[in-house]
């Protein structure tokens, strides 16, 4: 049996346009010269010339949001109670064994940006790759939006995953999706004109809303989707033990036995 894995998860980068401007991360790199005055109070009496070649070591500080990069969303995030009421979980919560389990990927990038997948759409795309969903299987929608990463256009592409939608694969005992998108919703700019228009606030993140009645996860910015076969693969999306947090950084990855 031979093993191949591929990797799902966008770097943490400078100048990548992932983001809102709110929420844009900031890596200073600090190297080896950089580090030495860092080093040398470790040792009394230590000198730069003493190290080999004069040099430290090589580091970086991050500044950045939990939901930076190709991250897990704890319940936590979408709302205070979770599963009609009882308090959501947090990051350092969410049961290991939901973040490890077989993969099913709904392709949906023949969608428009902002289109609202619904519950019709999900049957009619696990009918055509002849998949009947199990309890725990992790669900991924690949979308327009992944062939975008790095562009300007980026968090305003791809289609979203609506309540319909969402609560259609948890009342089937799904307990992690995900997304090749910034957000598991339509994005907010097209959400934005459905609202003026109505001024109905149920529209405003909805698929994140149903974890009030429902406890979930998802993963959102994974990449590379279009490479993975609609089944037949494991996704392993094991957050950071973030204390109390709403997410934490994960390097997704799908793992195909041929």
């Amino acid at each position: 049996m031979t093993r191949s894995i591929t990797d799902l998860s966008v770097p943490i980068a400078n100048d990548i346009p992932a983001d809102p401007p709110i929420q844009i991360p900031h890596i200073d790199y600090i190297d080896h010269k950089q580090s030495v005055p860092q080093l040398l109070p470790f040792f009394p009496g230590l000198q730069a010339d003493d190290l080999p070649d004069g040099e430290g070591w090589a580091v970086e500080r991050v500044t950045l949001s939990t939901h930076n990069g190709t991250h897990l969303d704890a319940p936590y995030h979408y709302h205070p109670t979770m599963d009609h009421g009882i308090p959501s979980l947090r990051i350092d919560e969410v049961p290991l064994e939901w973040c490890f389990q077989p993969g099913v990927k709904l392709d949906f990038r023949h969608f428009e940006d902002g289109y609202l997948v619904t519950a019709r759409d999900v049957e009619a795309e696990l009918e055509r790759i002849g998949h009947v969903l199990r309890p725990l299987d992790i669900v991924v929608v690949n979308t327009a939006a992944g062939a975008r990463f790095g562009q300007d256009n980026y968090v305003a592409s791809g289609c979203g995953m609506g309540y319909e939608a969402t609560m259609h694969l948890l009342e089937r005992g799904v307990k992690v999706t995900g997304t090749d998108g910034w957000s598991w919703d339509v994005p907010f700019i097209h959400t934005a004109k459905k609202y003026a228009a109505t001024k109905d606030a149920s529209l405003i993140w909805e698929g994140h809303k149903a974890g009030r009645h429902r406890g979930y996860c998802h993963i959102e910015k994974l990449h590379n989707l279009e490479e993975l076969p609609s089944t037949g693969f494991t996704l392993s999306c094991f957050p950071v033990k973030i204390e109390k947090a709403s997410a934490g950084w994960t390097r997704a990855v799908a793992i195909i036995d041929d």
